[in-house]
């Protein structure tokens, strides 16, 4: 009975699960590592589990996600000729480029923040839990969670690769 309910839970909740793990590491394989590994200490706890399994193994994703010791550099590789933008050598509209450059401008500013401020945004702000399921996702308190996702925006804002939408100042 309790490995049918672990599996119902893995299949009704991974895709949501990958999504927040890879908000928080920009990999798609550290994510699966991610997920794998929350999942795997959640199968040992999973009859211990009481209320909503979920925050647990959300818990689990961040409190890993923050030990983890970087492995391997996943810095950018030169190489001596450049990739080819597509195959079939078909050009990108410009607004759908503009909104590629812009999704990877983004990506690259929230990979500079430090880890727990980017689990702040990621669950705050991408995820959309309130400032007290955060806390608890991730051990800490209400007031953490604000102070982190405060210093994250404001460093977000200075960030100078992140540009204003409009030619107009941007808003502080």
């Amino acid at each position: 009975m309790e490995r049918i309910g672990f599996e119902v839970f893995v299949a009704a909740r991974s895709t949501s699960l990958l999504r927040t793990a890879y908000l928080l590491t920009h990999d798609r394989a550290l994510a699966e590592d991610l997920v794998q590994t929350a999942l795997a200490k959640a199968w040992f706890a999973w009859g211990r589990i009481e209320g909503q399994p979920e925050a647990y193994v959300r818990r689990i994703m961040v409190n890993t996600y923050s030990s983890w010791w970087r492995r391997r550099w996943n810095g950018e590789q030169p190489t001596a000729e450049l990739p080819e933008s597509r195959r079939d050598g078909r050009h990108r509209d410009h607004a759908e480029a503009a909104q590629v450059d812009d999704r990877t401008t983004l990506w690259g500013a929230l990979g500079r923040l430090p880890k727990r401020q980017r689990a702040v945004v990621v669950l705050r702000y991408y995820e959309d839990f309130s400032e007290a399921e955060t806390a608890e996702l991730m051990g800490c308190s209400v007031g953490t969670v604000k102070s982190q996702a405060s210093r994250a925006l404001a460093k977000l804002r200075l960030d100078p690769t992140l540009r204003p939408i409009s030619d107009e100042e941007p808003v502080r």
